[in-house]
């Protein structure tokens, strides 16, 4: 099976085929990157005019094909040019998964400007945080991301607002319907493969969010690689003589369900810009309900449903999936979090059509490193794939030297989809990031086929539900109560969501605080995702070893749930 693969895999990137790979300097460092690759969004998204009455953006009774999006298009671009928008400025998007999302995000991006996707859950003084940071001239955002960033309009007086979905006009707020009104046409720019389309806020050392920079060139490798993957299958399949009923031989017009937030490279870069490239259908939802994700699977016909590992959980497990015609699918797993091996078998047999399916991959990376599905998945559940064509990867020791094949280190890789850095934190970037290799925090092994398994988490970080939470923000907001004299934070595995947040406190003598009370006064600082679930009050000091670091990892092993406030 792996030789099959192994000969597939070969074909389809060698010099002449359709995914060859050659090497470029970038930045200093020689990578990979694909010779078809374009040289920019811009081009992808001009591409798929070809499929103009196609569906393109479905949300709840509003339907728009390609060639509607592209008007659309054009106009925003053209608005925001006679606003004073230039390449490479940039223009914030906070909204949930509405069609406007992805019609500015086209935009933007196609008129060489930079977009900032904030993170919608966020509340008034992280929303601040990040456009102080990123400094975007213009930020589109719904009614409910508006409300929270005006009661902070004094902090950022030169932003053009831009409203979407408002149920009343507000003073000094553009209505979204002022950028669609008028014909205009895409700006005629240059863009730089190399340089930023976009910016994604990811969890930092100090707590606070760090802005990773994805350039052209690596949101373009990332989508290819997609498709690589997609045809490697489709030809081992053709060899093996697969008929063309087979989900493996032949895929029909991808639509997807978009199920998990845009502003997060899984549904942007991985979902969303698959199924452009693809000429299918983006199916948005107001809000994840495996109820509703299945009324849609049938209604829309999808094929691909991709979110956190919960989610193709929740839906084979519903009630109404016995009854639910899902026929049309031939995709179903998960990313942002790994899939639990059980639940590779159980979607396997839960959908006939389906085959399950994964990709590891990071923010810095524009999305997957490695891919995963079908029989390889089965036959490996808890590997993560092998790395996609542009990488090159390899297991570290502290020291940062290469351990041996089977060995577990730190996973490094570098390709044309790594990330130039971080906005305004230049040593953030040299710390991740050295010679072009990307530092991945994560401890892994890779296997005699080059399968990639994910053992561990170097960083310090719980994923709730594909939600990166970094611990020390959550211990920053606890540590301003002036009862807490220590805490920690960790994860506390869920079986639903992946993980929840635990803290374990310590507090000054003399002095009582309530679980009810200490998540009270963090909800004023950190989104509610980040809240901690179980909080342990300690009867003493927490435990340190000989560095004077708190022991994090015996607190996690000894400390039980079910006796948490």
């Amino acid at each position: 099976m792996y030789q099959e693969l192994s000969s597939a895999w070969n074909e389809l990137t060698a010099p002449g085929a359709q995914f060859e790979v050659t090497e470029v300097n970038v930045r200093g460092a020689m990578i990979k990157t694909y010779v078809n690759a374009p040289q920019s969004l811009r081009e992808l998204w001009q591409a798929s005019a070809t499929f103009a009455d196609n569906d393109y953006l479905v949300y709840q009774d509003e339907r728009l094909t390609y060639a509607q999006a592209h008007v659309q298009v054009a106009a925003i671009a053209s608005w925001l040019q006679a606003h004073g928008v230039q390449p490479g400025d940039r223009v914030g998007i906070a909204m949930r998964n509405y069609p406007e999302w992805l019609l500015g995000y086209w935009a933007i991006a196609s008129m060489g400007a930079v977009v900032v996707g904030l993170n919608a859950w966020w509340i008034g003084p992280e929303m601040i945080y990040g456009l102080n940071d990123s400094a975007p001239a213009v930020l589109i955002c719904d009614e409910e991301r508006l409300a929270r960033v005006l009661e902070h309009r004094d902090e950022i007086p030169d932003m053009i607002f831009v409203g979407v979905r408002l149920a009343e006009v507000i003073d000094g707020v553009v209505p979204w319907s002022e950028l669609t009104a008028n014909p205009g046409t895409l700006p005629e720019v240059t863009i730089d493969p190399d340089s930023d389309v976009c910016i994604f806020y990811t969890s930092g050392t100090t707590g606070n969010p760090k802005g990773a920079q994805l350039t052209h060139r690596g949101c373009v490798a990332n989508v290819m690689n997609l498709a690589f993957w997609a045809a490697t299958l489709q030809l081992v399949a053709q060899r093996a003589g697969k008929t063309a009923t087979d989900p493996e031989a032949e895929v029909a017009t991808m639509a997807a369900l978009v199920t998990t937030p845009l502003f997060h490279v899984t549904a942007n870069n991985c979902v969303a810009h698959g199924a452009t490239l693809a000429g299918g259908k983006l199916v948005h939802m107001y809000r994840w309900d495996a109820g509703e994700a299945l009324r849609l699977i049938e209604a829309e016909r999808i094929t691909n449903l991709t979110g956190v590992p919960v989610m193709a959980r929740e839906v084979i497990s519903h009630p109404d999936f016995a009854t639910t015609d899902t026929s049309s699918l031939v995709s179903l797993g998960g990313g942002g979090a790994q899939l639990q091996p059980d639940l590779v078998s159980k979607i396997d047999k839960a959908v006939d059509t389906a085959r399950p399916n994964t990709g590891y991959g990071m923010t810095e990376t524009c999305g997957v490193i490695t891919a995963i599905s079908a029989d390889y998945f089965i036959d490996k559940p808890e590997s993560a794939g092998p790395a996609l064509p542009v990488y090159d990867v390899k297991c570290v020791d502290d020291d940062g030297n290469e351990v041996p094949q089977g060995e577990t280190g730190e996973l490094w890789v570098k390709g044309a989809p790594v990330i130039r850095g971080y906005i305004n934190r230049p040593d953030d970037t040299a710390e991740a990031i050295t010679d072009g290799w990307l530092h991945t925090g994560d401890i892994a092994y890779i296997d005699e086929d080059n399968f990639i398994f994910i053992v561990d988490r170097k960083k310090d970080m719980v994923i709730r539900g594909g939600e990166n939470i970094y611990c020390a923000e959550v211990e920053n907001a606890i540590h301003e109560i002036s009862e807490v004299v220590e805490c920690v934070v960790f994860g506390v595995p869920d079986q639903r969501l992946g993980e929840e947040v635990g803290a374990a406190v310590f507090l000054k003598e003399g002095c009582s605080l309530t679980a009810d009370e200490l998540r009270s006064h963090c909800a004023e600082r950190i989104s509610r995702h980040k809240l901690p679930r179980y909080i342990w009050f300690m009867d003493e000091a927490l435990p340190r070893n000989a560095n004077g670091k708190f022991m994090k990892r015996d607190l996690k092993e000894q400390l039980d749930p079910a006796q948490a406030s």
